[in-house]
């Protein structure tokens, strides 16, 4: 995705200006709009400009077909992403499953598809559907979970005003969609062990 460092930074600077805020008798708000270009552009979007197939493809290894590996998953993925109506972060964590296929994957890259997924202008509820799907397509898992618990900026911070409430998705798919995942899930999605 090409991004305009110099437009989006003036973009900023604009934005501040028609708040009313002057950035010349502000010391403290001379660099923000580069600041803020920088968070946005190098972080808290960075995941528009990773090809997922490619991640999942690089991070993971062919199943033999003799192997039929059982669940894997990764609880506690610390993860973000911005809210596409308020440009306001969501933090939380994720957890994710997979019924290994056709290939198996590093449990590095099971955080880093989160990320990738995450840290895009993105619904909380795409976030998993896109880790899901990534899994079953690129990775060809015989069955894919993802469950996400977030702190919303637009939520807590503005609005409503609610500083505790957190959202809680789900999204699943093969194998471990609806009941017939119910062996499998029980322990991990606990609400209690999600404290």
């Amino acid at each position: 995705m090409p991004v305009d460092l110099d437009a989006a930074e003036q973009a900023i600077a604009e934005f501040l200006r028609a708040l009313g805020y002057d950035l010349d008798a502000h010391p403290e708000l001379r660099d923000t709009p580069a600041l803020v270009t920088r968070a946005y552009a190098d972080e808290l979007l960075r995941g528009a400009s990773v090809d997922v197939a490619e991640l999942v493809r690089a991070g993971s290894e062919p199943l033999p077909d003799a192997d039929s590996p059982g669940l894997v998953a990764v609880r506690d993925i610390e993860t973000a992403t911005v809210c596409p109506h308020h440009l306001t972060p969501a933090l939380g964590r994720a957890t994710v499953a997979y019924l290994p296929g056709a290939r198996l994957l590093g449990l590095g890259t099971i955080a880093r598809l989160v990320d990738a997924c995450a840290r895009r202008l993105n619904m909380q509820e795409s976030v998993g559907q896109q880790v899901v799907d990534a899994l079953m397509h690129h990775a060809g898992a015989r069955g894919a979970y993802c469950r996400l618990v977030l702190v919303h900026g637009c939520l807590s911070a503005r609005g409503a005003c609610q500083t505790r409430a957190s959202v809680a998705t789900v999204a699943s798919a093969g194998e471990l969609a609806g009941s017939a995942a119910t062996p499998h899930l029980s322990l991990l999605i606990d609400e209690r062990a999600d404290g």
